[in-house]
């Protein structure tokens, strides 16, 4: 068990880290919730098909239900909505946001709440993540009076800053409230309702206008696979394990490693530009994310 926990960490520590990247190139040719949608479905078909080739249990109604919404809530709530906002923003920007989960955690995990406020550094540790997230906030909104590039940014600022609110929700509602089920099953279920919602949307949300399948480029091909296999079959099914046998809020530690790999390769190979401000935000958030997790782990 301790190695099965060992690689699953590794896998949403490292993986999730680059999917910003393999996002970037897919926005060039689709759409954001098409994308999702493909993704997602995809994933929990093959999820699906492993689930009944090991012949596990038939979900329950109430496993349907419960994990469907969480689904929803977490993958078209939280990671469609980072990926319509790195339509305007830079990926690394998108995952230094991103790093503020461990904090949204804290704050709305009330049955650990006990534990969390009876610290004094725990208390701090909050306010520092908020301190980052205004930081980042406030830089980009003197910006939005100025041009209309500078309002899409902060609006995108805005989305993804709900969207990790929308995945912490998520995430603690299926934790508290799903039946004990195989974790391949509950995944699959997660997966599909949010790749149906995220094929709804998609007509209402998305610039459809002047896309066919035939002009996506080969790299959003790639990158879509890399998505769906990488990140939503294996980083996902990871995450959705990790939430079943560990803390929540010691699950979030993925929020350690996962900006500094989404700048680094930003910065590499996409030449994205990181500003001062930018960078100060990390670290603060980062300082944040590390006390509370030394202090819940």
């Amino acid at each position: 068990m301790k190695l099965k926990i060992f690689l699953a960490f590794t896998a949403i520590y490292l993986i999730w880290g680059s999917t910003y990247l393999a996002a970037y190139f897919g926005l060039g040719s689709i759409p954001p919730y098409l994308m999702s949608a493909l993704r997602f479905t995809t994933a929990g078909i093959i999820l699906l098909g492993l689930s009944m080739f090991k012949r596990y249990p038939l979900p329950t109604r109430k496993n349907i239900l419960v994990n469907g919404l969480g689904g929803i809530m977490m993958l078209v709530g939280g990671s469609g909505s980072v990926l319509w906002a790195q339509q305007y923003i830079p990926s690394g920007l998108a995952a230094i946001l991103v790093s503020a989960v461990p904090i949204w955690f804290v704050i709305l995990d009330r049955k650990q709440w006990p534990l969390y406020f009876s610290n004094r550094l725990i208390i701090l540790g909050v306010l520092l993540g908020f301190a980052g997230i205004i930081l980042l906030f406030g830089s980009n909104a003197i910006n939005a009076t100025q041009t209309k590039e500078g309002y899409m940014t902060t609006l995108g600022i805005l989305v993804i800053i709900a969207g990790t609110i929308m995945w912490t929700i998520g995430s603690l509602y299926t934790k508290y409230n799903s039946p004990d089920q195989d974790v391949t099953v509950s995944t699959s279920i997660q997966l599909l309702a949010a790749g149906i919602f995220c094929f709804c949307l998609s007509p209402f949300l998305d610039s459809l206008t002047s896309f066919s399948f035939e002009q996506i480029s080969l790299n959003a091909w790639l990158a879509l696979f890399y998505l769906t296999i990488f990140g939503s079959v294996i980083g996902y099914l990871s995450y959705v394990f990790l939430l079943s046998v560990r803390p929540a809020a010691q699950v979030g530690t993925h929020a350690y490693i996962n900006p500094v790999i989404a700048v680094v390769l930003g910065v590499i190979f996409i030449k994205e530009n990181i500003s001062l401000i930018q960078m100060i935000a990390l670290i603060v958030i980062l300082a944040s994310v590390v006390i509370i997790n030394r202090k819940t782990a």
